[in-house]
């Protein structure tokens, strides 16, 4: 068996090596089986995240048969550890990696609260928007200019309020990300584990922009509230055009 580019290891020295690893395994470990080409595939006990983060047993390191053992003074005993010390090595990495995505999922359960509500309620409330807005481009908006403003006005601040909302999740949800950098998990996959499995569709940018006051007009990268703000800004600025031009009073 191959662990690598530098260890192949096989019959009675393999033997040997996990009869010295079986006091030092944890726990959570359920099988240790080989990968197609080379090395080991590690198969662990689901991790809720709560758990400390795996590491190598002190035991593993107090025994005196795992210990360093030069090859030019026993070449099967240093192939035995040598072995013995990857072997451990990739099991607790392994172990480390589905911990970690278990620990981003563990916080964003914590935080999700009902922001597939507040997410909801947002498209509920820009669709709105749209169909207010579309509304002022028809023959029959001119005959109830003011009424129909003011319907889009009313759209306006719903869908404002309802961004400002979905923000106050999508900024805790944003932490807990930054948080967890280094998890495999992207964060839709996280948030789908979390029991969120539309959070694709989410608005959702990194931490830091949640406590700008200020964005410049090329930064994308925006929360909710601010890119709703620019549409209302765009549809104020359109309607105002279209009274100075038409002589409806904007």
């Amino acid at each position: 068996m191959s662990l690598g580019t530098t260890i192949t290891i096989e019959g009675d020295e393999l033997r040997e090596v996990f009869a010295r690893l079986s006091p030092h395994l944890p726990p959570y470990l359920r099988k240790i089986g080989p990968r197609p080409y080379n090395g080991l595939s590690f198969e662990f006990a689901p991790f809720t995240g709560r758990e400390n983060k795996p590491t190598t047993p002190q035991s593993f390191y107090d025994d005196p048969k795992l210990r360093f053992a030069s090859q030019s003074d026993d070449p099967t005993e240093h192939l035995v550890r040598t072995a013995a010390r990857t072997i451990m090595g990739d099991l607790i990495e392994a172990a480390r990696g589905e911990w970690r995505d278990a620990a981003h999922v563990a916080d964003l359960k914590a935080v999700v609260g009902n922001a597939p509500d507040r997410w909801r309620t947002y498209e509920r409330e820009l669709k709105a928007l749209e169909a207010a807005y579309s509304y002022l481009r028809t023959p029959e908006a001119a005959k109830e200019w003011p009424s129909a403003l003011s319907r889009l006005v009313d759209a306006q601040d719903r869908t404002s309020e309802a961004a400002v909302a979905f923000d106050e999740r999508a900024e805790e949800i944003a932490r807990v990300h930054d948080q967890h950098l280094y998890a495999d998990l992207g964060h839709a996959a996280a948030l789908a584990r979390a029991g969120c499995p539309d959070a694709g569709d989410w608005h959702i940018v990194s931490a830091d922009q949640y406590s700008n006051t200020w964005f410049s007009d090329w930064n994308t990268s925006v929360p909710l509230q601010e890119r709703t703000r620019r549409l209302v800004a765009q549809q104020d600025a359109h309607v105002a055009k279209v009274g100075r031009l038409s002589g409806f009073p904007g």
